[in-house]
């Protein structure tokens, strides 16, 4: 079955391993999540548990939000997501969801929002090579051949320059080394999606074979 918590990026930091070896690591601070609604297949067509992270502003609520984390006793959360093949029989309606769900040494997968990063060229964008810069070039950065003169048009999927970034990105397979229940943090090796102070998802990986 899938665990899942939601979380905020603080950012990176290192530890040193028992072995000497020093370890670069993400850290998460997961505040204890409230469940919100569970879902079932008979009134929704599917099961998941919706979890909410983040108390919101009284100012930015409005009367649904109030309504719906009523139910749970809970307050209206700035950052909710659904959590998908959980086990219902596990969750109760306003119960908190903490880090000790997890342990060292778990594969998790991490979803956030990529930094976005602008508009920008077809090299940055793309991973494209650039032309000579050379004396007499006159092709530098520019996106190259639009394709075959026959169609008349660019087709579609074409690199261009264009906004880059602040999409949705999923880094599979990370280990969380430590778990901190006294702070409510996860140590997650590597790097993870977005900006420090970002809102995060950690689930359990789906393709772990660990």
């Amino acid at each position: 079955m899938t665990k899942g918590i939601l979380g905020k990026k603080l950012g990176m930091t290192q530890i040193f391993a028992e072995n000497g070896e020093a370890i670069a690591v993400t850290v998460v601070e997961a505040a204890p999540n409230v469940v919100l609604q569970k879902k079932t297949v008979e009134t929704d067509g599917y099961e998941a548990v919706q979890i909410g992270f983040d108390d919101k502003k009284e100012a930015r609520t409005n009367k649904p939000e109030k309504g719906h984390a009523g139910k749970a006793e809970a307050t209206p959360k700035r950052f909710v997501k659904e959590i998908r093949d959980v086990s219902l029989g596990d969750y109760e309606l306003g119960q908190e969801v903490k880090v000790d769900i997890f342990a060292e040494g778990d594969i998790v997968d991490v979803t956030g929002q990529s930094k976005g990063k602008g508009f920008q060229g077809s090299i940055k964008r793309h991973n494209q090579s650039r032309g000579p810069m050379s004396h007499g070039s006159h092709y530098h950065r520019a996106p190259g051949s639009m394709g075959a003169v026959d169609p008349m048009r660019v087709f579609k999927g074409k690199a261009l320059p264009g906004r880059m970034g602040g999409e949705k990105v999923t880094v599979q397979n990370l280990e969380i080394v430590k778990v901190d229940t006294e702070r409510n943090l996860l140590l997650i090796k590597g790097n993870v999606p977005g900006a420090k102070k970002s809102y995060l998802t950690i689930k359990s990986a789906i393709k772990s074979t660990k």
